[in-house]
């Protein structure tokens, strides 16, 4: 592998934009186009494919974080359902001796919607993941939840879905692997 080649293959393991990292391995490109075909061809040499492998197999070794664990981490956040956190109820309106209060015109007891929001203490690890923050705002309390079609986003590139070349059963084949990979691991 040339020098040039492996500046390439080191600068492309810093965000995996292949365009950006050909452009510093090759500073005379200047041309976006010219250098993301470049890229592209770079990627599928033997010898800086396998040095970016080798490279990642060492970063999940010193850092601890797989690809399968980020993974379940945006499968979390994309598949996480609102009214895990909070869900609008009807409760009975009551009078100040906890009497039921009646509709005079209905003769049914008189409802009022509220939040009722989930105790986080007693959610699951996998739905905690997919919460941004709890705040108290100008309304009352706000459940902030993390980027799901972000989430969905990132999984559906990682599964090729958004790839014309891939087919549609290879992705749900990828998909049915990472929820059942979920599913097992919050057992």
């Amino acid at each position: 592998m040339t020098e040039k080649q492996k500046r390439f293959a080191d600068e492309y393991l810093i965000d995996l934009n292949a365009t950006r990292a050909y452009k510093a391995a090759y500073p005379n490109i200047k041309n976006d186009e010219t250098a993301a075909a470049a890229a592209a061809r770079l990627l599928r040499n033997v010898n800086v494919s396998t040095h970016i492998e080798k490279r990642i197999k060492e970063r999940e070794k010193r850092t601890e974080i797989t690809q399968d664990m980020v993974l379940r981490e945006l499968a979390a956040i994309g598949f996480a359902n609102g009214a895990d956190f909070a869900k609008v109820i009807e409760k009975i309106v009551k009078d100040e001796f906890g009497n039921v209060v009646i509709d005079p015109e209905t003769g049914e007891p008189l409802k009022y919607k509220t939040v009722d929001l989930a105790l986080t203490d007693e959610l699951p690890e996998e739905k905690k993941k997919a919460l941004a923050g709890i705040k108290h705002g100008k309304y009352g309390v706000v459940v902030e939840t993390c980027d799901k079609v972000k989430a969905l986003e990132l999984l559906g590139k990682h599964l090729g879905m958004f790839d014309k070349s891939d087919s549609n059963e290879d992705a749900i084949k990828k998909l049915d692997d990472i929820l059942e990979g979920i599913n097992h691991a919050a057992k």
